[in-house]
């Protein structure tokens, strides 16, 4: 049985066509696969019959996504056989449901190295692809460009030149597909001939005038060069007629440049000698933000812009929080961020004074995870808080605070050294060790995270905490 293709790539036809003979139960060896390139050869008066209806329900297998970019890929290749090997393909998956674990198959591999070079074929188009400027009149300029691919990739190819050289008009000739763009339509038209093309021009002399100035005898490794720019592609790289001769010579040039007298530098580059750091007194706040920036007793320490600090009035109200969040580490301030900004109406609402009160965080650096190019908030683990708990230690010995207000479990764990249920225990006092008592609340950000009806009902209490810590 004969089918016919609209194209060469006619993928869609493919599919179609081999739903059908599936459904049908055609076995590969009884199909003849034929483009329009094929009219007229050998095959030409095979059995063309209309495809039989089945007479049995017969499911169409599922095949996995990979394969149909399989598809798309291997149809743009050149060998004839190349639909024949697809349907093979697609009819074993339905029979040989174990051949999708399989890559060694003789089939598969045909199937993914024909697609490597077809690939390969894009790339080199893309790389070799040399434009000549025609100049037209009450137009933009014309470029054109000839080449000669291995494979049918103009068309798949064509989206990549338009959306690369968007704001110049351009065309490029191959033997049998032409395509070209004139600032809003790309046209997919026939194929030309090498004399289509325009000859030389002054902008190729320069071309090739600044491509002998840069080249560098002492770096030539020719077997490199030609795996890359197959010689296949020199008749059509206006710089290949260079390659030869620059090639010839590159040993005796590169004796000449190793044989010359260093030249002398016209910028002499002065080493900075910057002031020495001052030296803080031991004991101090200030000296304890020094001292933390440098920790790097976890990995958030090296992730994170500076390590942010606490700040405020010494002997009242302490508020721990649990680390900085993205504003915060780019700012290097304390609560500058949505949960800031929320905290600070609380504390307005509470009547709490900033005058008394002392904000820092169980954890200095921001901990986060990238999406995209979004840094977004990562729960401190037992390791960071463990690593952090002496510089907590030793503020809360220099603030000597009253109270303390753990806000969120984070801090909560850290000043009490347990675990703490927030929804069991919000709004009672516990006592450390030390003797310092502690309220533990919800944090900010949790506050933001809940639906607004359950954030009507948690913001009287949240207002009620920071209320009963002052007085």
């Amino acid at each position: 049985m004969r089918v016919q293709l609209a194209s060469e790539t006619d993928v869609a036809g493919f599919r179609a066509h081999a739903r059908q003979l599936l459904a049908t139960g055609i076995a590969p060896d009884a199909v003849v696969w034929a483009t329009r390139a094929d009219d007229g050869d050998l095959f030409g008066d095979s059995d063309s019959r209309a495809l039989i209806a089945p007479t049995a329900p017969v499911q169409v297998p599922h095949v996995p996504p990979s394969f149909i970019a399989l598809c798309e890929t291997v149809a743009l290749h050149r060998d004839p056989q190349r639909y024949a090997l697809l349907y093979r393909l697609l009819w074993r998956f339905a029979h040989e449901p174990q051949l999708r674990h399989d890559p060694l198959d003789a089939d598969v591999l045909q199937a993914r190295q024909m697609a490597h070079a077809v690939g390969r074929d894009i790339h080199k188009m893309r790389a070799f692809v040399r434009f000549r400027r025609v100049e037209r009149a009450g137009e933009a300029p014309l470029h054109v460009a000839w080449f000669e691919p291995d494979h049918y990739i103009v068309e798949a190819n064509a989206p990549w030149f338009m959306r690369r050289f968007t704001q110049m008009h351009w065309a490029i000739l191959t033997p049998e597909r032409s395509a070209a763009w004139d600032g809003e339509h790309l046209l997919l038209q026939p194929g030309a001939r090498r004399e289509d093309a325009p000859a030389a021009d002054a902008g190729e002399q320069l071309w090739l005038t600044y491509y002998r100035s840069i080249f560098n005898p002492a770096r030539l490794k020719l077997e490199m060069m030609t795996k890359e720019m197959p010689r296949r592609y020199w008749k059509n790289l206006p710089e290949a007629q260079l390659i030869t001769p620059l090639a010839a010579h590159a040993h005796a040039v590169a004796g000449e440049m190793v044989a010359r007298e260093g030249t002398q530098p016209r910028r002499v580059i002065r080493e900075r000698v910057s002031a020495p750091a001052p030296v803080l007194p031991a004991g101090t706040l200030e000296a304890l933000r020094t001292e933390v920036q440098d920790c790097r007793a976890c990995p958030l320490g090296a992730l994170a812009t500076q390590a942010v600090h606490g700040e405020g009035a010494r002997g009242g109200v302490m508020f721990v929080g649990e680390q900085p969040g993205d504003q915060e580490d780019l700012a290097g301030q304390l609560f500058v961020g949505p949960a800031g900004q929320l905290l600070h109406r609380g504390l307005d609402a509470a009547g709490v004074s900033r005058e008394h009160a002392y904000f820092t965080n169980a954890v200095r650096h921001f901990g986060f995870q990238l999406r995209g190019r979004r840094r977004i908030h990562k729960t401190p683990g037992q390791r960071e808080i463990a690593a952090c708990s002496r510089w907590l230690e030793e503020e809360i010995a220099l603030v000597k605070p009253q109270v303390l207000i753990a806000l969120g479990a984070t801090a909560a764990r850290s000043l009490l050294g347990r675990p703490v249920a927030i929804t069991s225990e919000r709004g009672q006092w516990q006592v450390r060790e030390d003797g310092l008592r502690v309220l533990v609340t919800w944090h900010p950000s949790a506050l933001l995270r809940m639906s607004e009806s359950e954030r009507a009902g948690a913001w009287p209490l949240f207002v009620a905490d920071l209320a009963k810590a002052a007085r």
